[in-house]
């Protein structure tokens, strides 16, 4: 039941008259044809670099929003420093996600590789997600007055 490299089409796709191929019978949703993980990742791929770019866009907005406020802010440091960390680490994951979509998964001479990428780029979004964890719970924006006349 194990396939080969040649066992392949050259779109990634198990050939039907190899020995480990599926029978010709429809697959899942009436497909006559296995999923092309390579396709699969690459979606997934463009999916994560989506978010990413939302949440690069949501810390600049934070980022602005903190300097509009100035030094006398009480987290200013603090917060400055977080948001930056936050972007160097999305922007580094973007482009992890680049590399990651230009491999092709199914060479297995790159199977290694493109695990350690996936597990790198696992662990930074798991720590963009604790420094926005932290962004979060310093807040940004200034504290509302109370309008109301004392008595």
């Amino acid at each position: 039941m194990d396939s080969t490299p040649e066992d392949y089409e050259l779109n990634g796709e198990l050939r039907l008259d190899s020995p480990g191929s599926p029978d010709p019978s429809p697959l899942r949703g009436g497909r006559n044809r296995p999923i092309n993980v390579n396709h699969y990742a690459n979606k997934k791929s463009v999916a994560e670099s989506m978010l990413d770019v939302a949440l690069l866009m949501a810390n600049a907005s934070q980022l602005k929003a903190v300097i509009d406020q100035g030094p006398s802010f009480s987290f200013f440091l603090p917060m400055v420093v977080l948001i930056s960390i936050s972007l160097v680490l999305q922007i580094c994951v973007g482009v992890l996600l680049i590399f990651l979509v230009r491999y092709d998964l199914n060479n297995p001479a790159k199977h290694a590789r493109l695990d350690f990428l996936n597990n790198l780029a696992t662990g930074l979004v798991f720590i963009i997600v604790v420094v926005n964890v932290f962004i979060t719970a310093f807040g940004v924006q200034k504290p509302v007055l109370d309008l109301a006349p004392r008595q």
